[in-house]
């Protein structure tokens, strides 16, 4: 294609309010206030925006960290003023989801890409995991009403439990759930598989959504 047919064809989509996927990777945030998105996650924005987050010794912003009881958390920044703001994180895929009010999801740190301001968050670090993988897990606890965006590799599963899942492979799980670890005895000795460690969902009721690759930080961790 010439170079016109090319910029019509990849220009940014005339949208609505509320957060627009231009692509499966890529997120545009219509912005009229403040939104809170992943450090880091900012690819161009239009308008005037402002960034707030903690400045970095290389330079930059990475982010402020609401701090877990442990002192981990995860990187999110306050993105303030009007414009539309893009965001993406390593051209992995963008769920776009709505929590009514009251109703909460607990997600894998790794994958919190943007949530509205209306939407209260905690992070917290599942500490029965903790003692078997150094660093544990950390999820943020996120509580609406408002629209949030995870990203998972490739297209998700959502299960309904009972179901055991992979820590690296679990982005997300209803917030009534509250899952239990087990360690594979069989590989505690001379063994690196990713399989040492499984989550286990109990109940009839709830979902896990489940991505079709391992993130690594968890039995990477307890390999090292």
């Amino acid at each position: 294609m010439d170079l016109q047919e090319f910029t019509e064809a990849n220009a940014p989509v005339e949208g609505s309010d509320g957060f627009q996927k231009e692509n499966n990777r890529l997120l545009d945030v219509p912005l009229d206030g403040t939104v809170m998105v992943k450090a880091g996650s900012m690819i161009a924005y239009t308008g005037e925006i402002t960034f707030t987050g903690k400045s970095s010794a290389e330079g930059g912003i990475t982010g402020f960290v609401k701090e877990a009881v442990s002192g981990e958390g995860t990187p999110i920044m306050r993105a303030e003023g009007n414009g539309h703001l893009y965001v993406a994180e390593k051209g992995k895929k963008i769920q776009v989801l709505e929590l009514d009010e009251g109703e909460s999801i607990s997600v894998n740190g790794n994958d919190v890409l943007a949530f509205e301001s209306s939407i209260e968050y905690e992070i917290n670090t599942v500490s029965s995991l903790s003692g078997m993988a150094a660093g544990g897990l950390t999820n943020v606890y996120l509580t609406g009403p408002g629209e949030l965006a995870i990203t998972t590799h490739g297209d998700p599963i959502v299960m309904t439990p009972p179901v055991f899942t992979d820590p690296d492979a679990t982005v997300a799980w209803s917030a009534d759930l509250s899952p239990s670890f087990e360690m594979n005895k069989k590989f505690e000795i001379g063994q690196t598989s990713g399989e040492s460690i499984q989550m286990e969902f109990t109940g009839s009721e709830g979902f896990v959504v489940v991505q079709p690759h391992e993130e690594g930080s968890v039995t990477q961790s307890q390999n090292q």
